[in-house]
């Protein structure tokens, strides 16, 4: 765990929402922005203390971490951010591609303008991002530009099972490969911004075959990284696409 920052002031804790989901929010996002990284274990007893929180709230957000895919528990020893296997990887690319390809077909019928502007802004957020220095908050805001897009589609069970999917995606994976390949960084960020805009684009103009075709370019793109940055099987990939085209054509 990233020692710096650690501690919540009580200042923080929003009174509305109760010490589980300030807890779980909190890890989430350290997890999401690569704190913690693949196969660290959460301590259970030193997160509480940094966190000024009894246990119970870190026990429960820990239930919850586990239930959505971020963490996992491993029999008498705890809880820990898992270390993806290629299989794992490659079934989460193939759930991503159906599910939200579907997500923007569904959406792109009833997105409200207050919709299609939030997606804006978290896109134009994204525009100028491009140093190392941006990683973290790149991955939180590719999450939620994600996360955000499936919701539009007004369905609680898809949103639901795409987080899932997302959650054993390795997005924060191919940031960690760029923040040690800068090479990499400004043209990598640069096409995700422009697939990202071409996305909120399709959406406002209503047009379903559109929106889908963009963001299946987007996950195929997406399922490339795999290859290059993460070396998943390009057979895997193709053979994915393969099989799931008349699915995502015909939706």
């Amino acid at each position: 765990m990233d020692g710096t920052n650690t501690v919540i002031e009580t200042s923080e804790i929003l009174h509305k929402r109760s010490l589980t989901d300030e807890v779980y929010d909190y890890l989430y996002r350290k997890i999401i922005a690569g704190k913690f990284s693949p196969g660290d274990w959460l301590r259970q007893d030193d997160i509480s203390t940094q966190l000024g929180v009894s246990q119970t709230p870190v026990r429960e957000a820990f239930d919850r971490l586990v239930a959505s895919g971020l963490a996992e528990r491993v029999p008498y020893r705890g809880v820990r951010v898992p270390a993806l296997e290629p299989k794992e990887i490659a079934d989460a690319f193939m759930m991503r591609l159906i599910l939200e390809v579907l997500a923007a077909r569904l959406a792109s019928m009833i997105i409200q303008a207050d919709e299609i502007h939030k997606l804006e802004e978290i896109v134009d957020a994204t525009k100028n991002l491009l140093s190392l220095e941006d990683m973290s908050t790149l991955r939180q805001l590719n999450k939620d530009f994600h996360m955000c897009l499936v919701d539009t589609a007004g369905n609680a069970l898809l949103s639901k099972l795409y987080e899932m999917a997302t959650n054993s995606f390795p997005d924060w994976m191919l940031y960690e490969y760029m923040f040690r390949h800068p090479e990499l960084l400004q043209t990598s960020l640069r096409r995700e911004y422009l697939e990202h805009k071409s996305i909120v684009d399709a959406l406002a103009e209503h047009d379903p075959e559109r929106a889908a075709e963009q963001v299946a370019n987007h996950i195929k793109n997406l399922g490339d990284e795999l290859e290059t940055y993460l070396d998943i099987s390009g057979e895997t990939i193709r053979e994915i696409e393969k099989r799931v085209e008349p699915m995502i054509s015909s939706q």
